[in-house]
């Protein structure tokens, strides 16, 4: 995690939050009143996060004094999942940047961790995908990791990935992998998004390294890896839910890729209190 830019970014959280002061803090509390907070669990769920929040409070109090749970611990209700002392004004002018952020990441964090608990005994990796929050990307898929799961391409010159746009304004599975090879370094692995059978055949024919079975049934799945025999990483794409994921996990894919981890998952309730 580039900490030096994640720095930058939440000095423009607070600034959007703040504007030009906090006049309901500023005109109850003095600059040298002192104060401990903490975060409270709210429920149960993954903890993700809490060193972040830390980030949030130096930014305003350089010195914070600090501890925290460690990510990826299983909390409930009623646990105490950070704690700092400082000035009250800094306190609470923090309070909400830094809230929004662990909720946030918290949940991320948990629904991951769903979604890996359903897959047990499978070889499947689960994924994330670019369906993130601007601005928020590399602490969500940080947080897809303290779930368990891994993550897909931070961004576009991370891989390459022929989606079904490239190939109809391509024209071909074979044609938009031969321009790819003569363009891009030979460090990068090839994949490919095949929606049907047919596709699949192309993207073997083609010797690509990942196919992604894009919205298959999971009898089309099925047929597809068989037909694939180990020649590629197989991964399976789109409208995967925790009711479905097991038996997409079945199929023998290797990878399941759910936008569903980052662009919907609940935030969970983590409230700030005062000692």
């Amino acid at each position: 995690m580039n900490f030096s830019s994640l720095s930058q970014a939440i000095a423009q959280f607070l600034q959007e939050d703040i504007g030009t002061g906090d006049v309901t803090s500023q005109a109850i509390f003095s600059p040298t009143d002192q104060g401990s907070a903490f975060f409270i669990a709210k429920d149960s769920f993954i903890c993700a996060g809490m060193e972040i929040a830390a980030l949030v409070f130096k930014n305003k109090i350089p010195d914070l004094a600090y501890t925290c749970v460690e990510d990826g611990k299983k909390v409930k209700s009623g646990d105490i999942l950070f704690e700092c002392d400082g000035p009250v004004l800094d306190l609470l002018q923090a309070e909400r940047v830094a809230l929004n952020l662990v909720q946030r990441l918290c949940g991320i964090a948990t629904l991951t961790d769903l979604f890996v608990q359903e897959v047990k005994g499978y070889p499947v990796r689960i994924v994330d995908t670019r369906k993130t929050t601007p601005g928020l990307r590399v602490l969500e898929k940080y947080a897809v990791r303290v779930g368990g799961g891994y993550n897909h391409r931070f961004n576009l010159s991370d891989g390459v990935l022929i989606k079904d746009n490239h190939i109809k304004a391509c024209g071909s599975i074979a044609q938009a992998v031969s321009k790819v090879r003569k363009a891009a370094p030979h460090t990068l692995r090839i994949e490919v998004e095949a929606e049907n059978l047919r596709e699949v055949q192309e993207c073997i024919d083609a010797e690509v390294d990942i196919i992604m079975l894009d919205n298959m049934t999971i009898e089309m799945m099925t047929q597809a890896v068989q037909l694939i025999g180990g020649k590629s990483l197989v991964e399976a794409s789109g409208g995967v839910c925790l009711e479905t994921i097991r038996t997409i996990a079945s199929t023998g894919v290797d990878i399941i890729s759910i936008g569903a981890l980052t662009h919907s998952a609940k935030a969970c309730d983590i409230s700030m209190g005062f000692k």
